[in-house]
């Protein structure tokens, strides 16, 4: 897939991801998916609304999964599902 795309769940990371750690990796797969940098002025609505979907959706699977082991209960992430 994308080696820029890091893993956003304990115990990758020590803490849960942020809203811009999981919108940075929506962003990042949709570029790949897209195989556009930066999309032309005519592409950048939708590739935005992609990018935003993606983060949505990212931020329910993770919300979602259970890690076991984990020390602390998860909070939600309204940071991402605002964006």
């Amino acid at each position: 897939m994308c080696r820029s795309i890091k893993t956003l769940r304990p115990p990758a990371l020590p803490e849960e991801a942020t809203g811009d750690e999981i919108r940075a990796a929506a962003l990042q797969y949709v570029r790949k998916v897209s195989g556009f940098r930066v999309p032309a002025a005519h592409n950048r609505e939708v590739f935005e609304r992609a990018v935003d979907d993606i983060a949505r959706a990212t931020a329910e699977l993770l919300d979602g999964l259970e890690v076991r082991g984990a020390a602390h209960p998860k909070e939600p992430r309204e940071a991402a599902q605002a964006s």
